[in-house]
């Protein structure tokens, strides 16, 4: 399990196929993996990847075809936000993420309003009924709060505010309209739906 809060950002600097897959080399940058063993867990961009090797300040990750197919952001060099997996001391400071991306959504606009940017996202049809005004999700890895929901053809359109800090060190800042995002929705509606229809079918 996750928080959603970015302890640092590293970078995919090389990737290697796999029979399977890919096997990925990140450079961990500032995280510190003086604690980190292999089989622990790292989110990468949101996306929960478990550690198969460790080399100096790089870890090496194996990402399936299936992961690749449904996420973004872990099939070319680039920037990635990482948070390593929580202890159960930790404080929670975002909410509960588990690291599997339940869909991608597409940036309509992100703008600079003040001191903060307004993200504004389309999600697809089969997440719009997750996203709720006030309720929690995670894009790209990043625990954050909605603000307004609006229904459309495509699915659902929703903004988040995102205050300077969140903008200065996260992957968010490069952001522009057309980008794809991992999403992840909360657990909590994830479980209400289901109890509703575990109901429905008693």
């Amino acid at each position: 399990m996750f928080s959603g809060i970015v302890a640092a950002t590293g970078r995919i600097t090389h990737i290697a196929p796999l029979e399977q897959g890919v096997r990925l080399t990140v450079d961990t940058d500032g995280l510190g993996l003086d604690d980190v063993i292999v089989g622990d867990s790292i989110a990468n961009n949101g996306v929960c990847l478990t550690v198969v090797g460790i080399d100096g300040r790089h870890a090496l990750f194996d990402v399936s075809k299936e992961t690749l197919a449904c996420t973004v952001g872990l099939d070319a060099p680039g920037e990635v936000n990482l948070e390593k997996a929580l202890r159960l001391s930790d404080r929670l400071g975002g909410h509960l993420v588990s690291g599997h991306v339940d869909g991608v959504g597409v940036v309509r606009s992100f703008t600079r309003i003040g001191e903060s940017h307004e993200l504004v996202i389309v999600a697809p049809p089969s997440l719009a009924r997750y996203i709720a005004r006030k309720g929690s999700i995670t894009v790209q890895g990043v625990s954050l709060t909605i603000n307004r929901v609006t229904d459309i053809d495509e699915g659902c359109e929703f903004s988040i505010n995102l205050i300077p800090h969140t903008v200065a060190v996260t992957t968010l800042r490069a952001l522009s309209a057309g980008s794809r995002v991992n999403l992840e929705i909360d657990l909590i509606a994830r479980y209400a739906e289901r109890m509703m229809v575990a109901g429905d079918n008693a």
